[in-house]
């Protein structure tokens, strides 16, 4: 039968006219990325010329699917949609994937233990068809759990302990490691860092190219630590003063964090590059806008949010994905350093 009684095209019409099979232009329509590019392009031809539209509750009762893509955020709603671009950037590369393979995005945080219990329920529910996770501090257990529970799960950022979900992450430490030398060759010797979280990989991976870095001219640490925030990097830039009044140079774990140590060494008559010169981390679009310009370490944002979501769909579909996938980071030099 070609058609539906409402004389609608059927998966069985689509693949007669591109000369496929029904599984074929099932996964097609599905999103699938395994269908040679020539039959996929054969099959969204004939789509279009049959003007054929799934039925989005018949191919749920049949698949048992719901088309939904969690993105779960282990952050306070403040923090998420604060001026912090990382979270924007990344929403927006998962987004635009799926929306690109017909899926849904469902945003969902979960900062408190109540939460993390509510989005188990939830989840558990099958609402949705797999998970992304972003932005995990400490040993969380939810990709475990919900990985347990037969759910796909992707995470951003290498979870601390051993990895038992697939996971993109970014060259933190070698990041780092070019931006201290970059310090050292402005001549810069008494260098500090403003680190970020302890509880999270990527708070320690940027620590530790910090430390790496400082290893060329044996000079002792000057550590203090932030919450990847603008508040804290003021907070933090005012006690290393404290400490060392000659810091010639400072790494900044974050850019917010970065911009807060700029207005604090305005603030107290620091010129930057000329007394102080600061580099931050993760190049959001606000750092082209402080006061000066900053240099900083380019983490290409948009692209984890799209590699995880191409990642979270083959898993969905049953395919095997790489462990890890850790993308290049690259300085960019601008006028604070």
């Amino acid at each position: 039968m070609n058609e539906t009684p409402a004389g609608r095209p059927t998966l069985e019409t689509v693949a007669r006219a591109a000369g496929a099979s029904r599984a074929t232009v099932s996964r097609v329509v599905n999103g699938s990325t395994t269908v040679r590019p020539d039959v996929a392009e054969s099959i969204r031809r004939a789509i279009a010329e049959l003007g054929y539209v799934p039925n989005p509750a018949a191919r749920s009762l049949v698949t048992q699917r719901t088309d939904s893509i969690a993105l779960i955020l282990p952050e306070s709603a403040t923090r998420v949609f604060s001026d912090d671009a990382f979270f924007p950037g990344v929403i927006r590369g998962v987004g635009e994937a799926l929306e690109k393979a017909d899926k849904q995005l469902v945003l969902l945080l979960a900062s408190t233990k109540s939460s993390h219990d509510r989005i188990l329920r939830y989840v558990h529910g099958r609402t949705v068809d797999g998970v992304v996770l972003a932005s995990m501090h400490g040993a969380d257990t939810l990709p475990e759990e919900l990985r347990a529970a037969g759910v796909p799960v992707v995470t951003s950022g290498r979870p601390l302990g051993e990895a038992t979900v697939p996971y993109i992450d970014v060259e933190h430490a070698s990041g780092v490691e070019a931006a201290m030398r970059h310090l050292v060759g402005l001549g810069r010797r008494r260098i500090a860092t403003i680190a970020g979280p302890q509880d999270m990989v990527a708070g320690r991976e940027r620590l530790a190219g910090y430390l790496n870095g400082l290893e060329a001219l044996g000079a002792a640490p000057l550590v203090e630590e932030g919450d990847f925030m603008r508040q804290s990097g003021m907070d933090a830039m005012e006690r290393l003063l404290a400490r060392d009044p000659d810091i010639d140079g400072v790494f900044a774990a974050s850019d917010l964090m970065a911009d807060g140590a700029l207005r604090t060494l305005r603030r107290l008559g620091r010129r930057v590059p000329d007394d102080v010169a600061v580099i931050g981390f993760d190049d959001v679009d606000a750092a082209r806008f402080t006061d000066p310009p900053l240099t900083t370490v380019h983490q290409p944002i948009h692209e984890i949010g799209t590699r995880l979501a191409e990642q979270i769909l083959r898993l969905v579909e049953g395919e095997e994905v790489e462990a890890s996938v850790v993308l290049p980071t690259r300085l960019v030099i601008r006028e604070s350093a």
